[in-house]
């Protein structure tokens, strides 16, 4: 059975059928791994396509494929 480092808490973490939680030692480094995705904290470097800033009105009145969300006041 191989041991790598947790990717979270960089403790030993057994790379084997049996860890369930593997990549990471223990569910909960999973679960703080997943809480960060969750709030954005990690992020996948992207740059901005055409598609991201289509011109096309949408049906109510906004531009679609805009960044932004409108919002009713």
């Amino acid at each position: 059975m191989k041991k790598i480092k947790c990717p979270q808490c960089s403790g030993p973490s057994l790379w084997d059928e049996s860890n369930e939680s593997r990549p990471f030692c223990s569910s909960r480094c999973k679960l703080i791994d997943l809480g960060a995705w969750a709030s954005e904290e990690y992020n996948i470097p992207a740059s901005p396509s055409v598609d991201d800033y289509d011109d096309q009105p949408s049906l109510d009145g906004g531009i679609t494929g805009s960044p932004f969300t409108s919002t009713m006041h």
